[in-house]
């Protein structure tokens, strides 16, 4: 039976180093949390703001699993647009034997342009562009491969405030995709998806984190 595991990632440590700066020796108590909440009402982005985000995500189906690792570091502009850099990594091991470990590098620039309750609801659209790098092993067939890889994007996202600092973060879709691959022992090749129809499985597959600003 597949299962599908997504973990907060990089805000855990974030928020641990928030909180044991805030309150050392004690743990929030019931009113601190509720003050917390309610304090985030009108969370407002400002120049010279920065965040970092991201996420990890692991997936088990029976002998075949995968993991990745998404962080992100943003610094604002204006207080709508935002530009940043971010990283992937991770790879899978599956039932015939193959292996495959990846590494990424890029560049977004991210505009907010949707606000809703009391501004906690925060919707944006992030352009990206970077270059990753991958590598694929079977020892039962002697295949080794890597491939360097250009990559860009356009994705639909959004944020939700919880606190003043912390915000869920979700990944909806991607709008439009192009990748550039060049593998070691075989033909480059180019991909080019758009999707324009999202509101048909907007949320079928989105992509869960955490968004610590400061």
């Amino acid at each position: 039976m597949k299962k599908r595991i997504i973990l907060s990632a990089l805000a855990l440590f974030a928020f641990g180093f928030a909180q044991a700066q805030q309150l050392p020796d004690k743990e929030l108590t019931e009113g601190q949390v509720k003050k917390e909440i309610r304090s985030a009402k009108g969370v407002s982005f400002e120049k010279g703001d920065m965040f970092v985000e991201g996420g990890i995500s692991i997936t088990i189906d029976g002998d075949n699993t995968s993991y990745g690792i998404n962080p992100k570091f943003g610094y604002f502009l204006s207080d709508k647009i935002a530009v940043g850099a971010d990283m992937d990594f991770g790879g899978s091991d599956t039932e015939g034997g193959d292996d495959v470990n990846f590494f990424g590098i890029g560049a977004f620039a991210r505009y907010y342009f949707l606000e809703l309750d009391q501004k906690r609801f925060k919707a944006y659209g992030d352009v990206g562009f970077g270059y990753g790098h991958s590598r694929r092993k079977n020892e039962t067939t002697d295949f080794d491969n890597t491939s360097n890889d250009i990559k860009a994007n356009v994705t639909l996202g959004l944020n939700y405030f919880f606190t003043k600092h912390f915000a869920a973060t979700f990944v909806l879709a991607d709008i439009l995709t192009y990748n550039n691959a060049n593998p070691e022992d075989a033909d480059p090749s180019n991909s080019f998806a758009l999707n324009i129809n999202l509101f048909n499985n907007i949320f079928a597959q989105p992509q869960f984190g955490l968004l610590y600003k400061f």
